[in-house]
């Protein structure tokens, strides 16, 4: 009768063991939420240009962090703040390891009224650890190309005051350098945190 009990007992266990191995091997990984970029990811385009304190900045620089790339002006009525403080709670969202794992940077379509000056100025209302980048149109449409960056300038009441129609998109690209996901406009910044914290526990 010991016997068969302690059969019976292993075989349960051995039964609940098969089950919990069968659910690690098998079960349905942990869901992006963003928009994955197909596989083989791309890698991301080569971003230079020099940053407001006159260094050169390279994406290739942030190599082993995660970049959150978008692109816009500091003349943007709405879109533009409310993207910059989206990914500013996305941020904030992180434990300070995760955080420190991750750039945010902003990237001008409006060379003719955007210095890297001003543009740095205005992210660090929003976080005073993002970059913010302009310069030369020549300088800038090979990165809005790389990136499929749309704008179009639409005419205001002079010629500085226009407003610009651009993509508004986040591209995350990842530690490895790939373009990994992407984000649409008014994104829930827990998402993008989510995202965030699925790459760096990978």
């Amino acid at each position: 009768m010991n016997k068969r009990m302690t059969f019976v007992g292993l075989a349960a266990f051995a039964a609940v063991a098969l089950a919990v191995l069968l659910t690690v091997l098998f079960s349905t990984p942990a869901n992006f939420r963003g928009t994955l970029y197909g596989e083989p990811f791309p890698p991301a385009p080569e971003i230079s240009l020099t940053d407001a304190s006159g260094n050169p900045f390279r994406l290739s620089g942030n190599h082993g962090k995660i970049t959150l790339l978008f692109f816009g002006y500091t003349f943007c009525p709405d879109v533009c703040p409310t993207t910059l403080a989206e990914m500013k709670l996305a941020v904030d969202r992180l434990n300070k390891t995760d955080a420190a794992q991750v750039q945010v940077v902003f990237i001008s379509v409006d060379p003719d009224r955007d210095t890297t000056e001003g543009m740095q100025k205005y992210v660090e209302r929003f976080n005073p650890y993002f970059i913010g980048l302009s310069g030369s149109p020549a300088e800038l449409e090979p990165i809005w190309s790389g990136y499929g960056v749309y704008r179009e300038i639409v005419d205001g009441t002079s010629a500085t005051n226009y407003i610009i129609n651009h993509t508004a998109r986040v591209t995350l690209i990842d530690q490895n350098g790939n373009m990994r996901l992407t984000y649409g406009f008014q994104t829930p910044p827990e998402d993008i945190a989510h995202d965030i914290e699925l790459l760096l526990s990978q």
